[in-house]
């Protein structure tokens, strides 16, 4: 199965989604925000990134900016919760490279479906390890 990187503020969503994304059969590596996540991304790349937007210290759409622009290839889900902005935010986390998007809540079928769906979509991510593109310097955090 895939190595996941979950990010999320909330510790009840990550626990939830953690346990869901186990059972499955994935070895998942979680982060309460985007300048962790990316700090254990960089010390071992994940197949698939989940991100939350909304988040302290660095929010997901940022995250996202950085992850597409070191690793291309790479697998993103992104996530946001039901506020009034979330539809737009959603919107531009696929503009910035998002594979796929989820509103929160979302069923967990809806969300191991979309997992499913970017690793299948995204062959490299299943079996590769990911390299920076080369030529360009990690984003200072």
């Amino acid at each position: 199965m895939a190595n996941i990187l979950l990010i999320d503020d909330d510790a009840q969503v990550r626990q939830v989604l953690l346990l869901l994304l186990t059972e499955a059969g994935h070895a998942v590596t979680v982060a309460g925000d985007g300048k962790e996540g990316m700090a254990l991304f960089r010390a071992e790349p994940a197949d698939l990134v989940i991100t939350d937007i909304v988040m302290p210290n660095e929010e997901g759409l940022e995250t996202i900016v950085k992850l597409r622009r070191e690793f291309p290839a790479l697998g993103i889900i992104a996530m946001s919760g039901n506020t009034l902005h979330s539809p737009t935010w959603l919107k531009v986390a696929a503009l910035l490279g998002a594979n796929q998007t989820l509103a929160k809540p979302f069923s967990l079928s809806r969300f191991t479906e979309a997992v499913a769906q970017v690793l299948a979509t995204n062959p490299r991510n299943r079996k590769t390890v990911l390299q920076p593109v080369s030529g360009l310097s990690p984003i200072d955090s």
